[in-house]
Parts: structure tokens; C-alpha cells; sequence
């Protein structure tokens, strides 16, 4: 199987935030958020294996800045790497000021898809080719966010790991682990 540019991946959307989107406040309610970024993450899944993408996790979501009623959000996404089924995303949200046009980062998240034929059975990913220095890190890093995912869920114990091991056991003596 032939591997794809990170590049081959990318997904931008963008939003207008209206009333129906916002909380009593004027901000942006999380919910929303959430969705516009799982399926601009979705999209760059299906890009990048060709086929049917389900978001399989979600890894953690701060709320850094509040979008308000009348902001336009530009969601960015693109696969970071791919394993046998699944694939990482990053899916980054900015703000977009309408008078300067400048964009403020204000949110970012890491999404895993597993890659499904029409019948629902998962496929086989094509690799991701990192191109840029950017696409590198995060390609890189993707097996650290990989195993502690994987640990997070019990499908990896602890020393079991290959790249987080080192972090989370401070000694091991004769396979007995001091944490």
C-alpha cells in the first residue's frame, strides 16, 4: 500500500457563529464545537484511507479562549499518522478576527479513526509521509499519544510501553515497577 502526504489530508471548515450556536452569555457552547471538530477531523480520516472513518477516541479538549456570537472559527485538520487500522488527527480551531483577518489559536485536539470498508470491517491505512518539520513532531510524538491512549483505555499496561515506560516508572527493579 502506497503512503499519502500529511498534506493529502488537510480539512478546513469555517463558521459563522449565530445565535442558535451560543449560551446566554454569547459564547460558543462546547457541544458545537465539539461536533464541527469531529467531523472536520472525520473528513481528513476519510481523505487520508479512502474509505469510511469513525472516530474511535478523543483525547482531551480545554476550552482555552471563548468564541462569542458573531466570530468566524477556522477548524483545521490533517492526519498526523497512521497505524494498521487507525489513524491520528489533530483537529486545531481558530478564531478568526473579521477586521484584521488574523487568527488566534484557541483549541486543539487529538482524534483517533479507524478506517472501514463499506461492510464496516476496518481497512488497512495507508502510512502518513510527514513533509514538513511540524508534520514531523507531531508524527513522532503520535506513538507517545498512541500508548498513553492505549494505557488510558487498559488495552497496554504500563510497562508494556516503548516510548512512555521511561516517564511513568521512575525505577524498575527485577520487573517490579515503583511508580
Amino acid at each position: 500500500m502506497e503512503s499519502r502526504r500529511v498534506a493529502q489530508s488537510l480539512n478546513i471548515q469555517t463558521e459563522l457563529i449565530m445565535p442558535a450556536h451560543t449560551n446566554p452569555i454569547g459564547n460558543l457552547m462546547g457541544g458545537h464545537l465539539l461536533s464541527w471538530m469531529d467531523v472536520c477531523a472525520g473528513i481528513s480520516a476519510i481523505k487520508h484511507c479512502s474509505g469510511i472513518s469513525v472516530t474511535a477516541s478523543l483525547d482531551n479538549v480545554s476550552f482555552k479562549l471563548p468564541i462569542k456570537m458573531g466570530d468566524i472559527v477556522v477548524l483545521k485538520s490533517f492526519v498526523t499518522r497512521a497505524f494498521t487500522t487507525s489513524m491520528e488527527v489533530i483537529c486545531e480551531v481558530f478564531i478568526k478576527n473579521i477586521k484584521t483577518l488574523e487568527e488566534v489559536k484557541s483549541h486543539e485536539a487529538f482524534f483517533t479513526f479507524v478506517g472501514l470498508d463499506f461492510e464496516g470491517k476496518p481497512i488497512q491505512c495507508p502510512a502518513a509521509l510527514p513533509e514538513t518539520d511540524r508534520e514531523k513532531k507531531l508524527h513522532e510524538d503520535a506513538l507517545k499519544r498512541r500508548e498513553l491512549r492505549l494505557i488510558n483505555a487498559g488495552k497496554m499496561n504500563v510497562k508494556d510501553s516503548v516510548y512512555l515506560r521511561k516517564e511513568f516508572l521512575k525505577d524498575v527493579d527485577d520487573g517490579v515497577a515503583v511508580i
